[in-house]
């Protein structure tokens, strides 16, 4: 039996369920799966909005559900009044996942549905800096990548076989997770972080340049923006961002390549 296969059969197995859908290539293969294995009536996908999600990502999610024929539910959520959140440690993801996945799990009981899950992977279930896996087994919720031992590239294999739009999406981690630990996390942080994102993607695209991974980096007055190796090294490039990134709200930018998770390591 395949990996897409034991997919299906574990979704199967799970019956009627809520994902956790944040629009990302995990949740939207565990989705489609769920749909594969139950049918889309048995299915609710659930994207918390909350104020560490970009609105591109939101409509993003809500454009997918539909196209599965999937009902889509967006609650929003209330991490920002959780003060182990907002004081933004590193276990900050633990008390936003809380709060997060405690709020699908309420609205998947309302409209009728015993099971949720995410779209854990094995590969981050070996990532040391993923506090927020714990919230979800605290919680109880079901993490059918991760129980199959499915990485990150298989599930884009999976996604590219079936056709998912998203098989070959870059990483959209939340908004707070730009945002240099020890920051306070407010909604004008995650605001002009967005901001930021937003401009620069759009002057890169007219530029005829686009970076495909990217990220905005609250440093605190200080924007580090990170681009592809290549975009990263073009001074042209560094003086325009600079000038979209100082509109957005911060005092100054800087340009580095981009490296996942870098605020992990600093």
């Amino acid at each position: 039996m395949d990996i897409a296969t034991r997919l299906v059969a574990e979704l199967a197995e799970i019956g009627p369920v809520a994902v956790a859908f944040s629009g990302g290539t995990d949740s939207a293969l565990v989705l489609a799966a769920a749909v594969r294995a139950n049918g889309p009536a048995a299915v609710l996908a659930v994207t918390a909005d909350s104020a560490s999600l970009a609105a591109a990502e939101l409509r993003h999610a809500a454009a997918f559900a539909q196209d599965l024929g999937v009902r889509h539910i967006a609650p929003g959520t209330t991490e920002l009044d959780n003060p182990g959140y907002v004081a933004n440690g590193r276990d900050r993801c633990y008390f936003c996942k809380s709060t997060v996945l405690d709020a699908i799990t309420e609205v998947a009981r309302e409209q009728g549905i015993p099971a949720v899950a995410t779209g854990t992977n094995a590969d981050d279930a070996r990532d040391p800096f993923r506090p927020g896996i714990r919230a979800g087994d605290e919680i109880g919720v079901h993490t059918p990548l991760r129980d199959l031992g499915m990485t990150k590239a298989d599930v884009r294999a999976v996604s590219l076989h079936w056709e998912l739009s998203t098989w070959d999406k870059p990483a959209q981690p939340c908004l707070a997770s730009r945002v240099r630990y020890g920051l306070t996390i407010t909604p004008a942080r995650l605001a002009r972080v967005e901001r930021a994102e937003q401009a620069t993607r759009a002057w890169l695209a007219e530029a005829g340049t686009p970076s495909r991974d990217l990220r905005v980096r609250d440093l605190g007055d200080v924007a580090r923006v990170e681009l592809d190796q290549h975009l990263a090294e073009t001074p042209a490039i560094e003086q325009a961002l600079a000038d979209l990134v100082k509109t957005a709200g911060f005092e100054r930018a800087e340009l580095a390549v981009f490296r996942s998770g870098a605020l992990n390591h600093e």
